[in-house]
């Protein structure tokens, strides 16, 4: 599919955080925008390896915000009974195993009790009763969020392309952009292997290739692609797509059933990274073997709650390289430095569940005079405007990948 002509708003990149932020535009009364994918079909790279996970009680406020908007959006697109993100609202149990992460459950029940989100701590018999099989003893405390749970991530990405279509936005695949072209200090247009598209403004959600996107209109912002991994395993008996997706953070392990097995992740707490300046705009990141003791240990970890999981073998591994920031906060906005320049990256592994808040956030700050202080606090001018290096921004990004689960401070 190709539709090159002129737009007055270009996103390049056609995953769940472009097109989610094409439809959030659309939305917005923006129409006239064009969607630029290299690849044959949208969410084909790091979004598709994406475990689709849906999780909005957080530690902050904001945050917890964008995921619940992501939730409502979702709901909306599933009432389409031909383009929906095959949204399942489960619910889901997250499990503190300490004291240090009982009191961190207490301060996020106030954050989602501020947000008008409905959460409830509730008992190790309670939640085996949402999820037959998983021995929750050892747990400390548990919350329940109903109103969680678990999309497939082209699903949604598609979800996102036809109703933006439906509303005039256009989309191009197979088309790579090569170059953005800058008058006096601002955006004008984009030349691809196609042709060039004259535009006011280009939005980079380009993901693991941001870093080189923003490096077109002279901007080195510190997107640092770190690998994450997970595993589906064979068929397994007692496990049904009804149960609530699991989260356990003391051991730094997520879970969901995937119709009659599991799906198992975790965060690593060595996690291996790679340096985007050694990859090329029109190349790839360098790629992924499974590491097997990596996922090994995903399972050992997981037994004392589920010991079937040391008898199960794996189905199908799933990876990519999503991009972290070394604060840890997404780089979402445009630049002083080039007019019209818009970041919509750095998404901390929440591309996929936060794309819909996260797409709001880049219409906000575009469209409104006077964005949040949070909005604002997303700039990549702040990286910009500091001084930094690339070993310190790789150190940073691991880190943050590393205490994903990390016990959050008072």
């Amino acid at each position: 599919m190709s539709n090159i002509r002129d737009a007055k708003i270009v996103i390049i990149g056609g995953g769940a955080v472009g097109c989610g932020t094409a439809y959030q535009l659309a939305l917005a009364g923006e129409t006239d925008v064009l969607v630029l994918e290299k690849e044959p079909s949208v969410a084909a790279v790091t979004s598709a390896q994406a475990a689709g996970l849906v999780g909005q009680v957080r530690t902050t406020l904001e945050r917890t915000q964008i995921a619940m908007r992501s939730v409502k959006t979702f709901s909306e697109l599933q009432k389409d009974p031909k383009t929906n993100p095959t949204w399942r609202q489960v619910g889901s149990l997250r499990v503190a195993l300490n004291e240090p992460r009982v009191e961190e459950f207490g301060r996020m029940k106030a954050v989602a009790d501020r947000a008008g989100l409905e959460a409830e701590l509730i008992t190790p018999k309670a939640a085996e009763a949402r999820w037959p099989g998983m021995n929750f003893s050892m747990a400390r405390a548990i919350i329940w969020c109903p109103t969680d749970g678990y999309l497939q991530p082209y699903d949604l990405t598609a979800s996102y392309s036809a109703q933006s279509s439906r509303r005039g936005v256009r989309f191009s695949l197979n088309t790579a952009a090569q170059q953005i072209l800058i008058k006096d200090g601002r955006v004008t247009g984009v030349v691809t292997d196609k042709g060039t598209i004259q535009c006011e403004t280009v939005i980079n959600a380009a993901g693991a290739h941001a870093f080189h996107v923003a490096k077109l209109v002279g901007l080195e912002l510190p997107l640092v692609p770190v690998r994450h991994e997970y595993f589906i395993s064979v068929p397994c008996d007692g496990l049904a797509p009804e149960y609530p997706v699991i989260r356990i953070p003391d051991v730094s392990l997520y879970l969901r059933t995937d119709v009659n097995a599991l799906l198992l992740g975790g965060w690593e707490p060595n996690p291996l990274h790679t340096d985007p300046r050694k990859y090329a705009l029109g190349g790839n990141p360098p790629g992924i073997q499974p590491d097997w003791d990596v996922l090994a240990k995903f399972a050992v970890d997981l037994v004392p709650q589920f010991p079937k999981a040391a008898d199960l073998g794996v189905r199908s591994v799933f990876k990519g390289w999503p991009t972290f920031t070394p604060d840890g906060r997404f780089v979402i906005g445009p630049t002083q430095r080039v007019k019209g320049f818009v970041m919509a990256g750095g998404c901390n592994a929440h591309g996929v569940s936060g794309s819909a808040g996260i797409g709001h956030h880049v219409v906000e700050s575009m469209l409104e005079s006077s964005p949040s202080p949070y909005v604002r606090s997303l700039s990549p001018d702040r990286f910009l405007n500091s001084s930094w290096t690339w070993d310190n921004a790789q150190a940073g990004a691991s880190r943050i990948y590393a205490e994903y689960y990390g016990v959050s401070k008072p």
